[in-house]
């Protein structure tokens, strides 16, 4: 009787365990410079309340950095325009602090310290790994991109975040 209430406890568990994860399983991106060398990793996993990001950089310049989500899932050399503009299936404007915004792709900057490294983790539940019109694996993908300076979080279309110096695509795990 006890090993039944054992089982049960754990098939509970492993159950709330997979809701909070969703359907549409985890995602990532390798982040790579236009040279295409790897600095970093992005790991998009669904969680309570939306998706989880985080991304784990080494080898940038130090300072604040605009991270968005781009519409387009390709990663061209040498300024990876290939990857278009924020993803934005809401048809808003930039930025969090613009009362018409944000993108969906729009993220927090990352801080990135004297020797190159930096972090981020945030959630969003703008975004969605499943079917749908957020789904960032659409038609055409996505693709996460750093930017060189950092995000005003207000001005459009791209929060005055400078040049692309990172770019990943997104994809399942």
């Amino acid at each position: 009787m006890r090993s039944l209430a054992l089982a049960v406890a754990v098939g509970f568990a492993l159950a709330g365990c997979a809701s909070m994860q969703g359907a549409g399983g985890s995602a990532g991106a390798d982040l790579k410079t236009p040279a295409g060398k790897s600095v970093g990793m992005a790991t998009l996993t669904p969680v309570s309340g939306g998706i989880r990001i985080v991304i784990e950089a080494k080898d940038l310049p130090p300072g604040a950095h605009a991270v968005h989500i781009h519409a387009v899932g390709k990663c061209d050399a040498p300024d990876f325009m290939t990857s278009g503009g924020h993803f934005n299936p809401g048809n808003k404007q930039h930025g969090s602090m613009n009362p018409q915004g944000p993108h969906a792709g729009d993220l927090p900057n990352m801080s990135v310290d004297g020797i190159g490294a930096g972090r981020l983790e945030t959630i969003t539940d703008r975004i969605s790994l499943d079917a749908g019109p957020n789904s960032v694996f659409d038609a055409d993908g996505s693709a996460i991109v750093i930017h060189a300076a950092s995000d005003d979080f207000r001005t459009d279309p791209t929060g005055n975040a400078g040049g692309r110096i990172a770019c990943g695509v997104i994809v399942k795990k």
